[in-house]
């Protein structure tokens, strides 16, 4: 087995990519599991691309990188987003995304592409990818309403475009909701972590599984009057939750639609302060304290634990954040890869928790980051 992992891993590999990079001055970022150039690239003035601009590749063999990846597929057109999938180990998992500028180029990325012979010997298998971005969630309270659906999922995950409560199941009973996503990592993100985000929060066990298009022909329009116009998202007792019911933060409730300033301070009914120029933290953490502080909301109180490591390598945690003004904490959570030390990894579980928090009253609230 040791062999093997170092067959696969080839510092040889690693060494060139850093030196192309250099030399292109093309920068990687690492997201979530991957690493991922552009979307979009420095220079790109024209609109981002919408769906079927996306090709998906296989068969990448474990030590190929984007020094030779990116180049070939900008061989056919330029590239808006390239996206390599990795592992916590350093090496990629085989399989990456391109996406162009107009679906032209991704047809012709897969009729010149696939089954494309590397130095190696291996091909790359190359087709269209599918970008699913509508999620069903199945075994929903029958008496839940859109908008405050809606701004829970917000709450839960990142990239929630709209939702609608649809009725389904083989007799027309069971309530589900179709979310759209903006965008397929958005999505898949999402369907990661919500069904034990739903039993976490508010003690119900919901189906979570991607809408196919066989699904959007055969379930029921919604009805105009019935058991999903009435409203009943109610608030679960803590820490024993017997409540079927939903029912987002008390804070978020009549939240103006309107962009005047800081709606969120006014509705915990505390004074709004802005900012000076030159005085806002930049990392996340001490900005959510910055933030409590100047506003007289106290300061966070962060209880995380680990919950599980995923299949990718990722660790995941379960997080809860007190910030006493508030009327209940805010929780869902967070992901990283495995650090060198207990104390880097705690720093950066610190981060991403702020970070989410941060995410969650801004958008909660209409809120613009600073």
């Amino acid at each position: 087995m040791e062999g093997e992992q170092l067959q696969v891993f080839n510092p040889r590999g690693l060494k060139t990519l850093e030196e192309w990079m250099q030399k292109t001055s093309i920068t990687l970022t690492q997201v979530n599991g991957q690493r991922k150039y552009g979307g979009p690239p420095l220079g790109w003035c024209a609109p981002a691309p919408g769906p079927g601009c996306e090709v998906f590749i296989s068969q990448i063999p474990r030590d190929v990188y984007e020094d030779r990846l990116i180049p070939l597929f900008q061989s056919v057109g330029t590239l808006y987003e390239f996206r390599l999938m990795m592992n916590f180990s350093g090496q990629n998992r085989g399989f990456a995304y391109a996406k162009y500028g107009n679906q032209v180029m991704a047809l012709t990325a897969v009729m010149t592409l696939n089954q494309y012979r590397l130095a190696e010997g291996a091909r790359l298998t190359v087709r269209r990818s599918t970008e699913k971005r509508e999620l069903r969630l199945g075994d929903l309270p029958a008496n839940v309403i859109e908008p405050e659906l809606l701004m829970v999922l917000r709450m839960f995950s990142e990239g929630v475009d709209d939702v609608m409560l649809k009725v389904g199941g083989p007799k027309g009973r069971e309530v589900v909701a179709i979310v759209q996503y903006s965008s397929h990592y958005a999505a898949s993100m999402a369907k990661k972590i919500l069904v034990q985000a739903f039993k976490k929060q508010y003690g119900i066990c919901i189906t979570i599984r991607w809408l196919s298009t066989k699904s959007k022909h055969v379930e029921e329009a919604k009805p105009e009057n019935g058991p999903l116009t009435q409203p009943g998202l109610k608030p679960l007792p803590k820490p024993f939750i017997t409540s079927p019911h939903l029912h987002p933060p008390p804070f978020l409730h009549n939240v103006p639609t309107c962009t005047s300033p800081q709606p969120f301070i006014r509705a915990v009914g505390r004074r709004a302060i802005q900012p000076r120029d030159g005085l806002v933290p930049q990392d996340a953490a001490s900005q959510l304290q910055w933030l409590c502080e100047v506003n007289e909301l106290g300061a966070p109180q962060y209880d995380v634990c680990y919950h599980h490591t995923g299949p990718d390598g990722f660790l995941y945690f379960a997080y809860e954040v007190l910030i006493p003004a508030l009327p209940i904490p805010l929780s869902g959570f967070v992901q990283i890869l495995p650090g060198n030390s207990a104390h880097a990894m705690k720093g950066e579980i610190h981060r991403a928790t702020a970070e989410h928090v941060l995410k969650t009253i801004y958008k909660a609230s209409n809120l613009q980051a600073f």
